[in-house]
């Protein structure tokens, strides 16, 4: 058995690289997601919609190699502005409990000077293993 490429069915081709990639054992490794939709635009300009659309992003790839929110067993964010971070945490639990539901796996929080993609704030990147 060999891994498998995970792409959400509708979404743009990444470039150069696997939204997602499902391991013969299970284990779901989804690259670093932003808060943009399907075609690769950008629909919000601020911290909270852009954390919502990025999650709503990895369940999608979650859901396409057949798991649920249950499944993720790793986060891994990346912000480009700590304060507001720190500043909005009623706002992100609410909002990641709306994608997410009560699932919290293990989460690191890096905090870095910028992302590749211009307009990005955040990026996630999830691991999950579905039996």
């Amino acid at each position: 058995m060999s891994n498998k490429v995970i792409q959400p069915e509708g979404w743009a081709r990444p470039k150069g690289y696997a939204n997602g990639v499902l391991a013969p054992d299970g284990h779901l490794f989804v690259a670093g997601q932003v808060g943009w939709n399907a075609d690769q635009v950008f629909e919000h300009h601020d911290f909270i919609g852009q954390m919502e659309q990025a999650l709503r992003n990895i369940l999608a790839v979650v859901e396409a190699a057949g798991g649920r929110p249950e499944h993720i067993t790793r986060l891994t964010w990346f912000v480009t502005d700590k304060t507001e971070y720190l500043s909005r945490q009623a706002e992100i639990g609410a909002a990641y409990r709306r994608v997410m539901g009560r699932n919290f796996p293990a989460m690191s929080l890096v905090v870095v000077a910028g992302l590749v993609e211009d307009g990005a704030l955040l990026e996630i990147e999830a691991t999950a293993v579905i039996a």
